[in-house]
């Protein structure tokens, strides 16, 4: 059942957002469609095709792994290849995420070395 529901929301994102690109082009049926494709993505409707699989792809993985560990095996790796801890935590402060969250990945990073 988990695997169900993880690949719906997989689906579901890219669908959302297909649909407000389709609602912003004031057109209706194919013509939306084609549209907003091609609003989407450089290269018109092949990169908005494109655009639409890269983010079933990123939330397929946020869906199974979750944000939190996700955003540590990102910064734990750029930290293991030599990027500085103040430049790391800086990016961090500047993430729309919670406060907890910020924490949670300063504190990380900070032991992982």
């Amino acid at each position: 059942m988990d695997e169900v529901v993880r690949k719906l929301a997989g689906i579901g994102l890219p669908a959302i957002i297909l649909l407000i690109t389709m609602a912003s082009t004031g057109l209706a049926g194919a013509a939306a469609i084609t549209a907003a494709l091609a609003m989407l993505g450089p290269g018109g409707m092949v990169g908005g095709i494109v655009l639409l699989g890269i983010v079933g792809l990123a939330s397929d993985a946020l869906s199974k792994y979750g944000l939190t560990s996700l955003l540590k095996a990102i910064y734990s790796e750029r930290r293991s290849r030599g990027e500085s801890l103040q430049n790391l935590c800086r990016e961090i402060d500047s993430l729309p995420i919670s406060k907890e969250l910020k924490l949670v990945l300063k504190d990380d990073i900070g032991s992982s070395r």
